[in-house]
């Protein structure tokens, strides 16, 4: 013990350094913008001990260091509820879009955009924003746009005079005068979208989703959007799933179909369960072109069994006509069509059970310079609506397909149900493949271990495979 004091050094009559500990609250933002929330309730104060009435046989009263502390179970206080306001979809950010999406809203402009307004904590109009260069810029747009539209005057004054002109004073007749006045009307829609392709304004009302389709420049747009990814993907899925050459020789879509069942948009090609596919869809056709015109709505199921062929034929599941469709005017819910104007009513889309997937698809058809279907001869025609061909229908009236969508039925646990409720037969019909045996003779085994089979290769048996009919390895050939 004595080296011990020796060695050790005291600690009594020594000044300890002191480090000062600094605690930091930091207050973590959420995503949702409101009010703070309410400091924490304090906790309640412990219960005071209870009093011993002094008696000549109590106990002398303990220091509270030696005194033990009694361990008494109190319940924690509910925390208070914490108002949140609703989503906003100008300013939501990423990781609430689901949450925002699931009460029917979408959220508004790019992820950017609504960033930068979160952050922004003025109320200034875009255009009037206090920086520099950017009320440079607009001065610098302002004045191209005054010369597109100088250009557009003198553009739509030479199409005036040239209409006033009569056709046997034009060279070329008819003919040529009708040519140019379309090259001109062309060039004058496309100086109305150079006017204004630069304009802030245009393009935060196109993000924020409030252009007005009857303007070209919003059709633009639009179309060029439509051109990055949409038109991509439904030429893929048409030529994934053999739309052409199975329905129609050459289909080349220019108008946008979406394809929603229930509240919910179904992308291209997905499987949609038998009882979602039992009522109407609704298709929310864009235009990018100006007017209103007719069309026609054909679904056909591509993938019908035929016992009788070994094969497979078609059906017509809708057939509408005479649907005056705009720009502004998407949506087109199905089971809200003029009675007079279906032909065949929808007919929910089924598949056996056992057989492969049908594939469903939407043709949108443009009806030529107008005219009118006959509705009634469409229901005479087509009222056994099995062996409808899209493109017969297509050479026997002026209609033109400029849109497409599709999606797909699979047999499942509620198909038997709808078949059922809708007279559908074929619901206790599996379908089973048939196996054919091969007409070709049978093929001796080839290659390097059935030349290895034989004794004579005894000593490479442990790296080869037995082959039955050929090796006597485990007796399976008989000695001759």
């Amino acid at each position: 013990m004595s080296r011990f004091r020796q060695v050790a050094r005291p600690l009594t009559g020594l000044q300890l350094r002191r480090r000062r500990l600094v605690i930091s609250l930091r207050r973590l933002e959420s995503g949702v913008a409101g009010p703070p929330p309410p400091p924490p309730s304090p906790p309640p104060p412990p219960p005071p001990p209870p009093e011993v009435p002094p008696s000549s046989g109590a106990l002398p009263p303990q220091s509270p260091s030696s005194a033990p502390v009694p361990t008494q179970w109190s319940p924690k206080p509910p925390k208070p509820w914490k108002w949140q306001p609703p989503i906003d979809p100008n300013t939501v950010l990423p990781q609430f879009e689901a949450q925002l999406q699931k009460t029917g809203l979408m959220p508004i402009g790019s992820r950017r955009r609504r960033i930068a307004l979160r952050s922004c904590t003025t109320d200034i109009p875009f255009e009037q924003l206090p920086y520099q260069a950017f009320q440079e810029a607009l001065k610098i747009l302002a004045a191209d746009r005054v010369d597109k539209l100088e250009r557009l005057r003198l553009q739509l004054a030479k199409i005036t005079r040239l209409e006033k002109k009569d056709a046997a004073d034009v060279n070329g007749g008819q003919r040529l005068k009708d040519q140019r006045l379309a090259g001109m009307r062309e060039e004058a829609e496309r100086l109305k979208i150079l006017a204004d392709i630069n304009d802030p304004l245009v393009k935060k009302r196109f993000e924020d989703g409030l252009g007005d389709m009857n303007k070209p420049i919003y059709r633009f747009l639009l179309r060029k959007k439509w051109l990055a990814y949409d038109h991509k993907l439904i030429t893929q899925r048409i030529e994934q799933f053999h739309i052409v050459p199975d329905l129609l020789p050459k289909l080349e879509p220019s108008a946008d179909v979406k394809l929603v069942f229930r509240g919910v948009k179904i992308p291209p090609g997905s499987i949609v369960p038998s009882r979602v596919s039992e009522k109407p869809p609704l298709l929310r056709i864009q235009l990018f072109d100006k007017g209103e015109r007719l069309f026609t709505v054909v679904v056909v199921d591509a993938d019908v069994p035929d016992f009788e062929k070994d094969g497979f034929t078609k059906r017509c599941h809708y057939l509408a006509a005479n649907i005056v469709i705009g720009p502004c005017n998407s949506s087109l819910p199905l089971a809200k069509v003029k009675a007079e104007n279906v032909a065949l009513p929808w007919l929910p889309p089924v598949s056996q059970k056992g057989s492969p997937y049908h594939r469903l698809a939407i043709f949108v058809l443009e009806q030529q310079s107008g005219e009118v279907v006959d509705i009634a001869k469409l229901r005479e025609l087509y009222s056994a609506r099995d062996g409808f061909s899209v493109k017969s229908f297509r050479d026997k009236f002026p209609v033109l397909p400029v849109g497409f969508n599709m999606f797909r039925s699979l047999w499942d646990d509620d198909t038997a149900d709808v078949m059922a409720e809708h007279g559908i037969p074929g619901a206790d019909v599996e379908l089973r493949r048939v196996h054919v045996p091969s007409v070709k003779p049978p093929r001796k085994p080839r290659g390097w271990e059935a030349k290895r089979q034989s004794p004579r290769y005894r000593h490479l048996w442990k790296y080869t495979r037995r082959i039955r009919g050929v090796s006597n390895g485990r007796g399976w050939c008989k000695r001759r």
